[in-house]
């Protein structure tokens, strides 16, 4: 509806209400009409959706609620300034101020800002949403992509709506956007570095070698801790000491990272050292250890789980114990394993058997002269 035809309609109605005025106070009323209307409609649509939303709160849906929620404020202001801008274009018609004459660029930014708060609001709602059964497995997106596709899909909102708003203003977005093709490459020069952690980022959103959450640690590099954010150029990794590090995105495409969250099991790997004054009972420990661990509760019988004399050490004759557990979490591991070591000690104590420690015999050699021993012999031990 253009300004004349809602001038005309205004009109008629104030000479069906019996008001016929002429002149400034004519359109005065006008733009009072006009501001009155815009209040009530504000109102109205206000109340329908808060309405709306408490209805929809009871729903298990959370799509609409989404939809709704990112609707009120900027259909508000939309109304607002509508109805400002033809009030404005009333007084404009009248009074010829030139502040007055902004108002259908006015109306048409205004229009293109709240479709494009809307639009905002409305990925940002959809993101906390698919966040949130993302954590709880109700989908299959992890909750890193989802914020890697709602930080898109705000920054392509808000440069088709800058580049919408420079039309309306008289700017060229031909020129705008060649200009920008010939920056971008100067700019491109200038900031490679930064360029390298977008494009990192955007290879782990891709990749997705790790998410938020995630216990990460890198061979390469001094990096170990839990990831807490992936921002377009730096990752913030939060170290078990509680100490954050902040490593620029391009680092990941160029170093090994190892994702400990994503273990299936957890390993016991240990040696146990039999005394050589034992090696008769060595079968009968290594059966009875390998028969305790397939029993155990704790240890994962589908992974590999195996008892094996290996060596004749220095001091000992050597003992592998390879299995693992059930749970990927450390504390838990670390009470299995115990639990597996003690039962270990007693079945070897069971048999009459030691663990051995490091020895060394020495040889003492002496010139025996008559009557004295040719050699003598004496056992440390350390």
């Amino acid at each position: 509806m253009s300004s004349d035809a809602l001038r005309a309609w205004i009109s008629d109605w104030l000479g069906r209400a019996g008001l016929h005025l002429g002149g400034q106070a004519g359109w005065i009323a006008q733009v009072f009409v006009v501001v009155l209307l815009t209040a009530l409609v504000a109102l109205v649509l206000g109340r329908i959706l808060a309405r709306l939303e408490r209805e929809l709160r009871r729903s298990r849906n959370r799509i609409d609620d989404a939809v709704v929620a990112a609707l009120r404020r900027p259909l508000r202001w939309l109304v607002w300034i509508v109805g400002v801008s033809f009030a404005a274009e009333i007084a404009r018609d009248e009074t010829g101020v030139a502040l007055f004459r902004a108002g259908p660029t006015v109306r048409t930014i205004g229009v293109v800002g709240c479709l494009a708060w809307f639009l905002i609001r409305l990925v940002s709602n959809f993101e906390q949403t698919y966040v949130e059964r993302a954590r709880r497995g109700e989908t299959t997106l992890d909750h890193a992509t989802v914020e890697a596709i709602g930080k898109l899909l705000r920054v392509s909102v808000v440069i088709t709506a800058a580049l919408v708003m420079l039309q309306s203003l008289g700017y060229s977005v031909s020129g705008v956007l060649a200009f920008g093709g010939i920056g971008g490459i100067a700019v491109g020069f200038a900031a490679k570095d930064l360029l390298a952690n977008f494009f990192g980022a955007f290879m782990i959103y891709l990749d997705r070698p790790f998410v938020t959450g995630d216990w990460i640690y890198s061979p390469d590099k001094d990096i170990e801790g839990t990831v807490e954010s992936i921002g377009w150029r730096l990752t913030r990794i939060r170290r078990f000491d509680k100490r954050p590090i902040y490593v620029p995105n391009s680092v990941f495409t160029s170093i090994a990272v190892v994702n400990a969250s994503r273990m299936t099991n957890r390993r016991i790997k240990c040696t146990v050292g039999i005394r050589y004054d034992d090696i008769d009972k060595l079968q009968a420990i290594v059966d009875e250890i390998e028969a305790m661990l397939k029993a155990h509760p704790d240890i994962d019988q589908r992974q590999t789980t195996f008892v094996s004399f290996v060596e004749f050490g220095p001091s000992s004759c050597d003992i592998l114990v390879y299995t693992f557990t059930r749970t990927t979490q450390w504390v838990p591991f670390q009470k299995i394993q115990q639990d597996v070591l003690l039962k270990i000690a007693r079945i070897i104590e069971s048999h009459g058997a030691e663990i051995a420690f490091p020895t060394r015999t020495v040889h003492l050699h002496t010139d025996s002269g008559p009557g004295d021993a040719p050699e003598a012999t004496a056992r440390a031990s350390a």
